[in-house]
Parts: C-alpha cells; structure tokens; sequence
C-alpha cells in the first residue's frame, strides 16, 4: 500500500516586536500613575456645628425671650464636624477642583499633598449647579505637578481610565475601569446633569479626585456613585472636563454661563415620526424667552434640536450642557428640523439677564405673608437658584421662625403667581396685593412642577 501524503499549508506567522519598554514587559500602569497621582491632593474640612442639648424648654417662646440663643442649658459648646474628599491640582501655581458638597459651609479647608504637606486653602468658587469648586493654596512661587484638561467630548465608551482620589480616608489609591457611558444625563445629581459613567471603582472620599484617561490628563472629576449597600457597585459618575474648564475660568463667586432662553423635552420614539424624523433624536422646543438667544437666532416652538456646533442632543440636559460649557460672546451652531425640513440657526453666546434685579425683600405687616423673604425671578436669578430660567413671579427665599408666612405653609422656592384677582410678577404687585384689606386670601403657588391653589380665611 501506497502511502498518501497530503501537504498542509504552513500557519500564517504572526509579526510580533519585543517589548519596548518596561511598560510594556510588565503591562502596568505603574508610569501612567507616578505621573499623574502627584496633582491629586486630599481635602479636609473643618465646620463648627452648635450644639442643642434637646431640652424642649428652649422651644418655647417665652423661655427664649429671657435667654435667647446662650441659654446654658439649651446650646452646648460647638462641635467641629470634619470631613473627607479629594481634589486635583490643575494649575501649577496651586489652582485646585474639588466638589461643592465637600466643601460646603466648610469654616476651615486643609488641602494635603501627595509628599504629605499640609496648606490652608482659600475657597476661590463654589458652584452648587454643577457640583464643582474651585481652591486656591498659596505654593510661595513654587510649581506643583498639575494635569492638564483634555476635551471630553472625545473620550469613547470602552476607553480605559483611572479613577485617583482618598476612599474611606485610608490614604491615596488608584482604581482601573473603562468608559460605559458618556452623556449620562438622568442622574439627578446636579441641576447640569451631564456625567461620564465608568465602572472604576469610586468610593466615599473619591469625591472630587480626577478621572485620567491614558494620555495622562484629566478626563473628569469623580463625584458620585449609584449604589445600593453605601459602597462601590461599578456605576460611578465623573463631572467632565469641559465644565471643569467654565468654572476654572470664571471670575468672582459667580459662575456666568452662555444659556438657551428655550425649555424643551426629547424626542421620543412615538413622537419621532410626526416630527418628520427617522429616528427619536433631538430635543422639541416648547417655549422661548421673548428677546432670549433662542429667539434672537430664529428657532420657533416645535422646532427639533438635533445638533449643537456637530455634537448630538438626546435630551434637554444634554441641549443645555452643550450650551453652557460654550464661552460667553461667541456663537454656537444649531442644526435643527422644522416641519419635517432640516435648518441651521446661529445661537448668539450670552449671559441669561437679570431683569428684573431680585432685590430680596422681607415682608413685614400685618397680613398673612408677613415674615417671608421674597426675590423677582429673572432668568439669570432663576438659573443661580435651580428654578426654570423661564419662569416669571416672585421666590419665597426665606421663612423666619414662626412668621405668618410660615404658618401659612409656605416653602422657601415656592413661587407666587397670584394672589386673590392679581397676577404677581414683581415684588411691588405682590405687596400691593397683600397689603389690600380683604377677609381672605386665594393663592396660586408653583411648587416644583405643581401649581397649588391654596384658600385661607
């Protein structure tokens, strides 16, 4: 017998180089981190919280009116409350992000170094909308390591980070992960909700540290995680670098930004078609600010946002990040579609105004609003406070302790619109109103996205 050889093709050779670096040899991110974790500093807080001792005497008037606040036996000495985060350097002159709720109503601000230096830290800015703020150490002349902000906006899911910062207070760490999502915006953290989702472990303390993407410059600043046990269940949320950057630059307290002067929803998957479009993208306008940018660049109510200068919206919050992290005197270009045909509009870039001026005001007399501290909404005050930049009427700032105005059950945010046969627009017609001799009253409040309409005798 014959024997039949039948000649196989030779495997095809894979090119493959040595390793290059040590780097490479040990596939770590060992380089990555001794570049980077330099610029992330340990924050920590100091506030004096007074102490009640919890006798019910001191909840009675006429207790008070013998020995108000120092009673010794109703207020016990202050208690420092302290508490923990992150920040990152990101100027070499000693300019460092961090998060609001770390910071907020701190007394002190102790900002700790990767050497482990201590320096007191001057709070720069706060900006509660978007969750971020902004330290000043003083470095006498002295360059820190910082990280350099890379545009967000080109960062991809499945792109790998780092998430550096203090969890749990135990000291500096680093966690791995990649990108899961990079326009996550029914969060619910902040007012300006637009969030880089990573499954790199963040844990308490990580607050404010840095996201680093693999060049080495930052990404985002971590600031919460959606969890059921109180700890890291892979769904962290990172602020990214292009709001970083409007609140580094802003001057004063305040953080101005570019605004829409438009409310609108996102498109749906059952509104897609009658919108003339092929798929549910975009946001619907629904209402504009008369005079606001909106209007000034020609879009109508019912027109379709689809793009904002070539990026896509998918809802409101992503039309309104986009708007906001664009600076002030510019434009932006909108791509939109009205009645099934696609249009272009240039949105001029500029502060929301602030008419009327909100002039705080607390009422006093003898009515059933006495007691309450109220402002004129306009758009930019409105904005500043969390409320509808659209929405027009006077705010309840403020309730002092057992006011009418209290008793009445009114909240601070609550909006007047009417009371009794008068709209209320301003703080004058609101007085006008309730100075006017009447044997009851009929309110129409905004509370939230509820409007109450409230009889008192």
């Amino acid at each position: 017998m014959t024997a039949l050889c039948i000649a196989l093709p030779a495997p095809a050779q894979t090119q493959r180089a040595a390793p290059q670096s040590r780097s490479e040899i040990t596939l770590s991110f060992a380089p990555l981190v001794k570049r980077t974790a330099p610029a992330v500093v340990n924050v920590y807080t100091k506030k004096r919280a007074q102490q009640r001792s919890g006798s019910p005497m001191m909840d009675d008037p006429f207790f008070r009116r013998f020995f108000g606040d120092q009673a010794p036996f109703g207020q016990m000495p202050p208690r420092a409350q302290n508490s923990l985060g992150s920040g990152v350097i990101v100027r070499a002159d000693g300019v460092i992000v961090t998060n609001h709720h770390v910071v907020k109503d701190a007394d002190e601000i102790t900002v700790v170094l990767a050497d482990r230096r201590e320096f007191d830290a001057a709070l720069v800015r706060s900006d509660e909308r978007t969750d971020l703020a902004v330290l000043k150490i003083d470095v006498r002349g002295e360059t820190l390591p910082f990280l350099e902000l890379r545009n967000s906006d080109e960062l991809e899911v499945g792109d790998l980070v780092l998430a550096i910062g203090n969890p749990f207070g135990v000291g500096q760490t680093v966690t791995q992960g990649i990108v899961s999502a990079v326009q996550r915006t029914a969060v619910g953290i902040t007012d300006l909700s637009f969030f880089i989702q990573t499954d790199a472990a963040i844990n308490p303390g990580n607050s404010g540290g840095a996201l680093v993407a693999m060049d080495g410059r930052l990404v985002g600043i971590n600031t919460a995680i959606f969890s059921r046990s109180g700890g890291s269940i892979g769904i962290g949320f990172a602020i990214p670098s292009n709001m970083v950057a409007t609140v580094i630059q802003g001057e004063g307290q305040r953080v101005v930004r570019a605004w829409l002067g438009a409310a609108g929803d996102g498109v749906t998957s059952d509104m897609a078609a009658s919108l003339g479009l092929d798929r549910p993208v975009g946001v619907v306008l629904k209402q504009l600010h008369p005079g606001g940018p909106a209007e000034r660049a020609g879009l109508r109510a019912g027109d379709v946002v689809i793009r904002v200068d070539g990026r896509e919206v998918d809802d409101f919050g992503a039309l309104r990040f986009r708007v906001a992290t664009l600076p002030i005197g510019g434009t932006a270009r909108i791509d939109y579609v009205r009645r099934g045909q696609a249009g272009m509009a240039t949105l001029p870039l500029q502060a929301a105004p602030e008419q009327p001026a909100r002039s705080p005001t607390l009422l006093d007399g003898r009515h059933s609003f006495a007691g309450a501290v109220v402002g004129n909404l306009s758009p930019a005050f409105a904005e500043e406070i969390g409320l509808d930049p659209l929405q027009r009427g006077v705010v309840v700032l403020e309730l002092r302790r057992n006011a009418p105005a209290a008793r009445l059950g009114l909240r601070p945010g609550d909006i007047v619109l009417r009371v009794n046969d008068r709209d209320i627009d301003t703080i004058d017609a609101l007085k006008g109103a309730v100075n006017s001799a009447t044997a009851g009253w009929r309110l129409r409040i905004r509370r939230g996205d509820q409007v109450l309409n409230v009889a008192v005798q």
